[in-house]
C-alpha cells in the first residue's frame, strides 16, 4: 500500500518522508557508531532501510533527494577551502594537478580491463574505467574529518586527488559526448567554449573574494545580528556554487574557491561557525540519499556479478592507487592509507554512467549495474577503511572518551604538549585548580602513566570548551601547537567565554601580532624567554658580568617589544611574513665586552 491511498496532500506526503527518513536515521545512526562502524553506515543503513520500507516519492526517484543532498558536500568543501591559504594551494599545485592527472588515467586504465574483457567496446569500457577512477569527495573527507587525519601527509594528499576529480568531472564528460552515439562535429568548439568560460568563471569568483568579501562581512558585522552573518555566509556558499554549475563546473568547486577567498580574512572563524551546523545535517542527508540509490531489483537479478565486481573493482583500484603514490616518493604506509582511504568509487559516477545511457554508450542495464556497485562501494567503504587500519597497524591509541566530570578548574589550559607541560607545572605546584584539555590520545595516554588527569576534548569546539568549565574559568591559557588550530580556540573564547583573561602561546613573531591585533590579553612568543636566556649565558661566557648580561639582554628585549608595537596592524592582508616585517630596521644596541 502506497502512502498516497491514505489521502496526504502532496505537502504533507512531503513532511511524511522527510518524518520518515529523520526517524531511520535517529535510529540506525547512533546503533552504527556505538558498534563502532561509523556514522556514515547508519545514514547508509537508514537509505537502504527506507528504500525496503517505503514507497514513496523519494524512494522511487532517490536521485532528486541525492542531487539536493549534494549541498552537503558544497558546504563541506567551503569549509575545507577556509583553512587551505592560497600560497597553501600555489604549493599543492603540483600534487593537483600532476598527481591527481595520473591517478585517474591509470585507475581510468586498471579499471577499464574488466568490462572489456566481459565483451564490451572500448569506448564503454573507457568510460566506465575513467567514471569507476573517482573516488567520493564526501565519503573521504568525512573519514579524514572523523580520523582527525585531514591535515596528515597522506590527508593532504587525499583532499588535492579529490579536489583535481572535481575540476576533471568537465572534461569526463566532454569525453563522454565525443564518444556517444550522438555526438556531433561541433563538440570540440563547444568543449573549448566550455574550458573558457570555466577558466573565466574561477578568475571572476577569485577576483570577487579578493576585492569584495571582506568589505560585505565587515558592513554586515556592523549591524550585529547573527543570523544576518549566517544568512550572508550561507548565500555565499550557494553563489559560488551556482555560478560554476552555470559554466559546467562541479557546485563543490565554486564553494571551494569562496572559501579559500576568505581563509585569510578576520571572519573565516564566524562564518565556519555558522556553516558548521548545516554541514553536518546536509551531509547526513547525503549519505542517507546515496542508501536510497542502491537499486534493490538490480542486485536481485544481478546480485552475483554485482557481488563479484564490487571487491574486484575496489581491490583494483586500491592497487592502482598504491602504485601511483609510490611513484610519487609516498612512504609505504602512507600510500597504502591513500589506497584504502580512496578504494570506494564516488557520487560523480552517477553522472558520468547517466550521461554515458542517454549517449547510448552504455545500455540503461548496464548502468543501473553501475550505479550498484558505485552505490555498494560507498556502503562498504567504511569497513574498508578500518580493514585498512588492521593491516597497516594504527600506531595511536585509540581515542579516549570526552569525560569532563571533574572539569573544575579556577584555570583551564588548552593543549598539554611540551608547552602546556611547563605552563601546568608550577600553577599544579601552588595548589592551584587547573583543568587541562587536549585532542591527542598517545599525549593523554603519557600523561596518565604519570598520574596526570588531562581531558579528551578538541580545544576549537564550543560544547566542548563549555564542557571544560570554561564558562567558570578566571583564566584561559591557549597552548596548542598549530597556529591555525590556536586561532579557531581564540575566536571561539573571545567569542563565548569573555569573562576570562586570555594568555595565548604564538608561534612566531607573525602570529604573534595577529594574536595582538585579535585583542587577547596577552601574547606570548615560544622561542622569544628561552633565547634570551640563552642570550644571556653567551654573554656570560664571553666575559661579561652577570649584571652585564642581564642589561645587554634586556635593552635588546625592550627593543624588540618597540618593534612589535611598530609592525602591529601591518599583518591584516599579508601575504606572508617578508610584506609584515619590511620597512622595519631595527637599531641594534652595541656594547664592548670585556676582553680576556
Amino acid at each position: 500500500m502506497r502512502v498516497e491511498d491514505f489521502g496526504f496532500s502532496a505537502l504533507e506526503l512531503q513532511f511524511l518522508e522527510a518524518l520518515c527518513l529523520i526517524i531511520l536515521a535517529c535510529l540506525l545512526v547512533p546503533i552504527s557508531k556505538r558498534l563502532g562502524v561509523g556514522t556514515i553506515v547508519g545514514y547508509l543503513a537508514a537509505g537502504i532501510v527506507a528504500g525496503l520500507l517505503l514507497t514513496s516519492g523519494l524512494s522511487d526517484h532517490p536521485e532528486e533527494l541525492l542531487h539536493f543532498a549534494e549541498f552537503g558536500i558544497v558546504l563541506f568543501l567551503f569549509i575545507i577551502g577556509l583553512e587551505f591559504r592560497p600560497a597553501r594551494l600555489w604549493e599543492m599545485r603540483s600534487t593537483i594537478f600532476g598527481r591527481g592527472t595520473l591517478q585517474v588515467l591509470v585507475c581510468g586504465a586498471f579499471l577499464a580491463g574488466p568490462p572489456y574483457l566481459l565483451g564490451l567496446d572500448w569506448r564503454a569500457s573507457l568510460v566506465i574505467g575513467l567514471g569507476l577512477a573517482l573516488s567520493s569527495t564526501a565519503l573521504v573527507l568525512q573519514s579524514l574529518d572523523e580520523k582527525g587525519e585531514r591535515n596528515t601527509a597522506y590527508g593532504s594528499t587525499a583532499i588535492s586527488i579529490l579536489l583535481f576529480e572535481d575540476l576533471a568531472i568537465v572534461p569526463l564528460l566532454l569525453l563522454v559526448t565525443l564518444l556517444s552515439a550522438t555526438g556531433d562535429p561541433t563538440t570540440w568548439r563547444q568543449g573549448l567554449w566550455a574550458v573558457g568560460l570555466g577558466l573565466l568563471a574561477i578568475g571572476l569568483l577569485i577576483a570577487i573574494g579578493r576585492y569584495l568579501l571582506d568589505p560585505m562581512f565587515r558592513i554586515l558585522a556592523r549591524a550585529e545580528l547573527p543570523e544576518i552573518m549566517t544568512a550572508s555566509a550561507l548565500g555565499l556558499v550557494i553563489a559560488s556554487a551556482l555560478l560554476m554549475d552555470a559554466v559546467g563546473l562541479s557546485y563543490a568547486m565554486g564553494a571551494f574557491i569562496a572559501g579559500v577567498m576568505l581563509a585569510e580574512s578576520a571572519f573565516r572563524h564566524e562564518v565556519e561557525a555558522d556553516i558548521e551546523p548545516f554541514r553536518g545535517l546536509f551531509l547526513g542527508l547525503f549519505f542517507l540519499a546515496v542508501g536510497l540509490t542502491i537499486n534493490l531489483e538490480t542486485l536481485r537479478e544481478n546480485w552475483a556479478l554485482i557481488l563479484i565486481a564490487v571487491p574486484v573493482c575496489v581491490g583494483l583500484k586500491g592497487l592502482a592507487i598504491y602504485t601511483v603514490s609510490r611513484l610519487f616518493k609516498s612512504k609505504h604506509e602512507d600510500a597504502a592509507r591513500l589506497a584504502f582511504t580512496l578504494s570506494q568509487h564516488g557520487e560523480f559516477g552517477f553522472v558520468l554512467f547517466a550521461a554515458a545511457a542517454t549517449g547510448q554508450l552504455i545500455d540503461i542495464q548496464t548502468a543501473s549495474i553501475l550505479i550498484s556497485i558505485v552505490s555498494l562501494s560507498m556502503a562498504i567503504s567504511t569497513l574498508v577503511d578500518r580493514f585498512g587500519n588492521r593491516v597497516i597497524g594504527d600506531a595511536s591509541q585509540a581515542a579516549p572518551r570526552e569525560d569532563f566530570e571533574d572539569a573544575d578548574g579556577q584555570v583551564l589550559i588548552i593543549g598539554f604538549g611540551r608547552v602546556g607541560q611547563l605552563v601546568a607545572q608550577p600553577l599544579l605546584a601552588e595548589g592551584v585548580s587547573v583543568t587541562l584539555l587536549d585532542s591527542n590520545a598517545d599525549r593523554i595516554h603519557e600523561a596518565g602513566r604519570f598520574g596526570c588527569r588531562v581531558h579528551y576534548g578538541d580545544g576549537t569546539r564550543r560544547d566542548v570548551l563549555r564542557a571544560a568549565g570554561a564558562a567558570d574559568a578566571r583564566l584561559i591559557l591557549v597552548c596548542t601547537d598549530v597556529p591555525a588550530v590556536t586561532d579557531k580556540v581564540v575566536a571561539v573564547v573571545q567569542r563565548e567565554f569573555d569573562q576570562a583573561r586570555l594568555v595565548v602561546r604564538a608561534w612566531d613573531r607573525v602570529h604573534a601580532l595577529r594574536l595582538k591585533e585579535a585583542d587577547v590579553d596577552a601574547v606570548i612568543r615560544e622561542t622569544a624567554a628561552a633565547a634570551y636566556l640563552m642570550a644571556e649565558h653567551a654573554f656570560s661566557a664571553m666575559g661579561a658580568s652577570e649584571d652585564e648580561a642581564i642589561e645587554i639582554v634586556g635593552r635588546a628585549e625592550e627593543q624588540d617589544e618597540h618593534l612589535l608595537k611598530a609592525q602591529e596592524g601591518k599583518v591584516q592582508g599579508a601575504v606572508d611574513a617578508k610584506e609584515v616585517l619590511k620597512g622595519i630596521t631595527p637599531t641594534p644596541t652595541r656594547k664592548r665586552l670585556p676582553s680576556n
